[in-house]
C-alpha cells in the first residue's frame, strides 16, 4: 500500500485553495483577467509558505485548455499533467544542482522552441540564488526579452544573493509567514477531511512549533499522527514535541503570583524529570503571559484552544499588570541568553530568580493592582515651626523625634528600608519651605550613583522615632528602586546612630527638591557666565571690528 505525505495530498491545486498570501493571489487573478501576465515572476519567501505552489497553479492557469484563466478546470489534460509533474511544457530546474554555465546554456538552447503540448512553455527555477555569477549572466538577455511563448518563474528563500539586474528583470512577490491560526484551522480542516481524531490544543501546538511554514505543519502533522496511533492529542503532541504539558507553564505563572521563590524554584527543578527543552518552556511562559496582559487590558479577550477565559481571568486577577510586562521581558531576555548558560537548567532557574528579583517593590504606587488604579491619598502632618527655624543650623533637628512613631502595616523593606505611596495630595510638606536643610543633610551623607539621585530628589516630612517620612514626586518614583532606597537608610542610620525605615509619600506638584535647587544653582552660574563672557573687553573688540556673532549656548561655565 503506497502513502502519500498529507503535504504533497493536499497541496493547493487553484488559487481559491491557496491558504494565506491574498496579495500574491489578487495580483495574479487580475494580471491573468486582464491578459497582463508579465514575462517573469520572482517568489520570495521562507520555506513551505507556497512559493513553488504559486508557480505551479499559474502555469496551470496559463495552459489550461480553456484557455488563459485564473480558474483552471482541473480535468483537462494538461491540468492533470502539471498536477502529476510530468508536463512536458513546464520545466522544473532545481539551481541548487545545477549551478555551472554549461547546465544554464543547456536549458536556454531550448528557449527558442515552440510549446510542444502547451500554450506556454513554463520554466520553474527553484532555489535560483544558488546558480553561479556566470549561470545568471548567461540566463539576464532571455529574462529581459524572452520569446512571447516563454515564462519565467523564480523562486528563492534568499532574495538578498540575487543580482540587481535579475531583480529588475522580474515582478517580485514577497509570500509572508502563515499566522497560527490560519494554520491552525487548515490543519483542523484536512484532520476532518481526513477522519482523524484530534484535540484542538495538539493541532495548535503543531501550528506554533511549524513557525510560520503550513508545509512544516503538515509534515509534524503526519508525525503526530505516526506517534500518537492514528490521533493527533494534546498529550501526543507535546511528548513529540518535547515540551512540558500546560498545566506545568500555569502553574509557574500561579507560583510567579505567590511571589515565593523557595516554591518556584522548587518546582521548576522537578521539570527535569520530563527532559524539557527549557527554551520551549519560555517561549510558552511568555506566550501565556501576553495572554494574561491581553486579558488585562481587553477584559472580553476570550483567549485560545490553549488557555480558556476562566484560567486567564483568574491569572489575569494573580497577576499586577507592571508584574505580567516585566515577567515576559525577563522570559524573553532569558530564552536568549540561555545559550551563554552553562547549562540549560541553571539559565532557566535564574531566569525565574530573576523575575523575582526586579519585580516592582510590594507597596509601590499602583503594586498588586493590575487595573492600575490609584490608592487614596493620605494627607501628610506638617511638623512645627519652631523644629524649622532649628533646622537652619543644624539640619538632624528635622530629624529629632518631634512625634512618637506611628503604627503602619507596611513591611520592611531589606535592611529597615520599606516604601509607600500615595497618590499626591494637596497637604503641607514639611520641608517644602526649607528645602536647604535637607539639602544641607543630603551633602553629609556618604551617597553616590542612584542613592544620591533618590535622596535628591525627595523632600523631608518628618521623623517618627525610627520611620523616616520622605516626599517624592509621582513621576520620580522609579528612582525608589530597593537597592537605592536601603543605601538611603544604612546612610541615614550610620549619620545619626541608630535604625531608620524609610517611607515614601507622593510630593504635591512644584515642591522644590535639592535636585532642583542643584539645577537652579548650575542655571544662575550659566548665566554668570555668559555675562562674564559678553562683557569680556576681548570679545567687545572682536564684535566691534569684525562684526563676530556670540552663540550664547556654547558658553559653559568653568569648574
Amino acid at each position: 500500500m503506497t502513502y502519500t505525505a498529507l503535504a504533497r495530498t493536499w497541496r493547493p491545486k487553484t488559487f481559491a485553495e491557496l491558504v494565506g498570501q491574498e496579495h500574491v493571489r489578487r495580483a495574479l487573478v487580475n494580471a491573468l483577467e486582464q491578459d497582463r501576465v508579465h514575462h517573469a515572476f520572482l517568489f520570495t519567501g521562507t520555506r513551505g509558505v507556497g512559493k513553488t505552489t504559486i508557480a505551479r497553479i499559474l502555469a496551470k492557469c496559463l495552459n489550461c485548455e480553456t484557455g488563459v484563466t485564473p480558474e483552471p478546470c482541473g480535468v483537462c489534460a494538461s491540468c492533470r499533467e502539471i498536477d502529476a509533474g510530468r508536463f512536458v511544457d513546464l520545466i522544473e530546474v532545481d539551481a541548487a544542482s545545477r549551478t555551472k554555465v554549461d547546465d544554464t546554456r543547456d536549458l536556454l538552447d531550448n528557449v527558442q522552441y515552440s510549446p510542444t503540448r502547451g500554450r506556454y512553455k513554463v520554466y520553474l527555477i527553484d532555489e535560483v540564488h544558488m546558480l553561479s555569477t556566470h549561470s545568471f549572466n548567461a540566463l539576464l538577455k532571455t529574462l529581459e526579452e524572452p520569446p512571447p511563448h516563454v515564462k519565467f518563474l523564480l523562486a528563492t528563500t534568499d532574495p538578498q544573493k540575487l543580482p540587481p539586474t535579475v531583480l529588475s528583470r522580474c515582478l517580485q512577490f514577497n509570500l509572508k509567514r502563515l499566522p497560527i491560526t490560519q494554520i491552525s484551522a487548515r490543519l483542523q480542516l484536512i484532520l476532518e477531511k481526513e477522519q482523524i481524531a484530534f484535540e484542538p490544543a495538539g493541532v495548535r501546538l503543531i501550528a506554533q512549533a511549524a513557525d510560520g511554514s503550513l508545509r512544516d505543519a503538515l509534515s509534524l502533522l503526519d508525525q503526530l499522527i505516526a506517534f500518537g496511533g492514528g490521533r493527533a492529542g494534546e498529550e501526543e503532541a507535546r511528548a513529540m514535541l518535547g515540551t512540558v504539558t500546560r498545566d506545568h507553564v500555569v502553574r509557574l505563572a500561579e507560583l510567579l503570583a505567590t511571589l515565593d521563590p523557595r516554591e518556584l524554584l522548587r518546582f521548576a527543578r522537578s521539570l527535569e524529570e520530563w527532559a524539557p527543552d527549557y527554551a520551549q518552556v519560555l517561549d510558552e511562559l511568555a506566550a501565556l503571559l501576553v495572554r494574561i496582559a491581553l486579558r488585562q487590558t481587553v477584559p472580553d479577550f476570550e483567549g485560545d484552544e490553549l488557555y480558556s477565559p476562566e484560567l486567564l481571568a483568574r491569572l489575569a486577577g494573580a497577576l499586577a499588570a507592571e508584574d505580567v510586562q516585566l515577567f515576559y521581558q525577563t522570559a524573553v531576555t532569558g530564552r536568549r541568553d540561555l545559550a551563554l548558560a552553562p547549562d540549560p537548567r541553571t539559565g532557566f532557574e535564574m531566569t525565574l530568580l530573576r523575575m523575582m528579583a526586579f519585580r516592582p517593590l510590594p507597596g509601590s504606587e499602583q503594586a498588586g493592582n493590575p487595573h492600575g488604579t490609584a490608592g487614596e491619598s493620605r494627607p501628610a502632618r506638617s511638623a512645627p515651626k519652631a523644629l524649622l527655624s532649628e533646622a537652619r543650623s543644624d539640619p538632624r533637628a528635622l530629624l529629632s523625634d518631634a512625634r512618637p512613631a506611628r503604627n503602619t502595616t507596611q513591611p520592611p523593606g531589606p535592611q529597615g528600608a520599606s516604601v509607600r505611596s500615595t497618590a499626591g495630595g494637596a497637604a503641607d510638606r514639611v520641608g517644602s519651605g526649607e528645602p536647604h536643610a535637607w539639602s544641607a543633610l543630603v551633602s553629609q551623607l556618604e551617597l553616590q550613583g542612584a542613592a544620591r539621585q533618590l535622596a535628591s530628589h525627595c523632600l523631608l516630612v518628618a521623623r517618627e522615632g525610627a520611620v523616616v517620612r520622605l516626599a517624592i514626586d509621582p513621576r520620580n518614583k522609579s528612582l525608589c528602586t530597593p537597592t537605592a532606597t536601603e543605601k538611603l537608610a544604612q546612610a541615614l542610620a550610620r549619620h545619626f546612630g541608630g535604625t531608620v525605615r524609610l517611607e515614601f509619600e507622593a510630593a504635591a506638584a512644584g515642591a522644590p527638591t535639592p535636585a532642583d535647587a542643584d539645577e537652579r544653582a548650575s542655571l544662575r552660574e550659566l548665566d554668570d557666565a555668559r555675562r562674564a563672557f559678553e562683557a569680556d573687553p576681548g570679545v567687545q573688540a572682536l564684535r566691534e571690528r569684525f562684526g563676530a556673532t556670540l552663540l550664547p549656548d556654547t558658553v559653559r561655565p568653568v569648574k
